[in-house]
């Protein structure tokens, strides 16, 4: 052990005394480390925003039934092009068929303009709901209340507002039962719901929630439906049974053929995410390129400077080994050089790389998660390229002979 930190301290010595020649070396090992720390805590940062994103507006187990789904291709556009509108009627069969099914929503969302005396927001998105969306956890009221089934059903003038529309609109001041006006019409305020925050750099609290009846006088009852389902239940089984369910509810209302594809989409928040994590992954892979490009240019580097390193120190080499050193001493010291030259790297590029993801992630919209995992990789892929890049330079200083070595000047 002693001889090991022995070969660290001389390591640290030989890079203090050539600054500039080691951190050219370490420039391969930093670049890949920060590479690997700053891309994995974007990625992380972004799955982990997406994820919660995903779940906050389809809900957990919940899912989606639309009139066109996530097309991968132009076939799959032009197909989905000709699907009829999702209707109210329909998310009624849907809510009546088998028992797997605990509740279904009907919703349709627009933007338009919001606004309260002589304040008037852009943009804002207005959702219409049948009454069953009080079962859904993506709707909360903080201040106030939820507008309550009987007033969706009849089709009162009432909205359950977001945090930011209410702090836009009204301040310091109370929002509740005041009358702003969607898109000129006027609505009674009965909640507020509670902070989401943001996504990418855009409000998930400016939304104002209203009977969908009240919607579609406001505009058109033309426009498709989507449906969110909840499963009687909890889990992947629960959540595949409904879907089964509202399947075959779906096509029986539309009366499609046993031999005919479905002319709808269900959409749930684990097919949403996985492919998002698919491209997520194509960067990952792309990291991969560089970092091994990268390890691979400081990895050649950090062996030639052993080899030059060697030949510097031959005839203190050979003193050694004429003093009684046995080639694997000499070995075990070049070695531990070279991992503790290759591993230095691999602490700068740490640190660079979480302070870059810091950096972007206060600048831009973009989260940041450093994961404790990426850093040990980071540390351990140098380790790793000290010792197979050292090993040939610690090899040919362990089979110098001490009299051809103690006879060079």
């Amino acid at each position: 052990m002693a001889q090991i930190w022995e070969s660290i301290k001389l390591a640290l010595d030989s890079i203090w005394a050539n600054k500039l020649r080691s951190l050219l070396t370490l420039l391969g090992n930093i670049v890949a480390v920060s590479s690997i720390i700053a891309v994995v805590a974007l990625i992380q940062g972004v799955n982990g925003a997406v994820s919660k994103a995903i779940v906050s507006d389809l809900g957990a187990d919940s899912f989606t039934i639309r009139r066109t789904g996530i097309a991968r291709n132009q076939d799959e556009i032009d197909r989905q092009r000709n699907n009829p509108r999702i209707t109210i009627d329909e998310a009624r069969a849907v809510a009546r068929f088998g028992n797997s099914v605990e509740a279904v929503m009907a919703q349709a969302q627009q933007n338009s303009t919001v606004g309260y005396r002589t304040e008037e927001l852009q943009s804002i998105t207005v959702q219409g709901v049948t009454e069953d969306y009080l079962e859904f956890s993506t709707f909360d009221a903080e201040r106030g209340r939820m507008m309550s089934p009987a007033e969706v059903q009849r089709n009162r003038p009432v909205a359950l507002v977001g945090w930011q529309v209410a702090d836009r609109l009204f301040g310091p001041e109370d929002p509740l039962d005041k009358v702003i006006k969607v898109a000129g019409v006027p609505y009674r305020i009965v909640g507020v719901s509670a902070k989401k925050g943001a996504f990418f750099g855009n409000s998930l609290d400016e939304f104002v929630v209203i009977p969908l009846g009240q919607y579609q006088k406001l505009f058109g009852a033309r426009q498709s439906l989507a449906m969110m389902v909840k499963p009687r239940g909890s889990g992947p089984q629960a959540t595949a049974a409904a879907k089964d369910e509202a399947r075959t509810a779906l096509r029986v209302a539309r009366h499609l053929s046993p031999g005919k594809p479905d002319d709808f989409a269900i959409v749930a928040s684990d097919s949403v995410l996985g492919i998002f994590q698919q491209a997520t992954a194509g960067i990952a892979t792309v990291l991969v390129g560089v970092v091994a490009l990268s390890l691979l240019v400081g990895g050649i580097v950090i062996m030639n400077i052993m080899l030059m390193v060697v030949s510097e120190r031959t005839r203190e080499i050979g003193l050694r080994k004429a003093l009684g050193a046995k080639a694997r001493d000499i070995m075990s010291q070049v070695l531990t050089e070279s991992i503790t030259l290759s591993v230095l790297g691999g602490v700068v590029g740490v640190l660079l790389g979480m302070v870059f993801a810091r950096i972007l992630a206060a600048l831009t919209p973009l989260p940041a998660v450093i994961e404790s995992w990426s850093v040990v990789v980071g540390i351990a892929v140098t380790a790793g390229v000290g010792l197979f890049f050292g090993w040939y330079p610690a090899r040919r200083a362990a089979q110098l002979a001490p009299i051809e070595a103690l006879r060079r000047e």
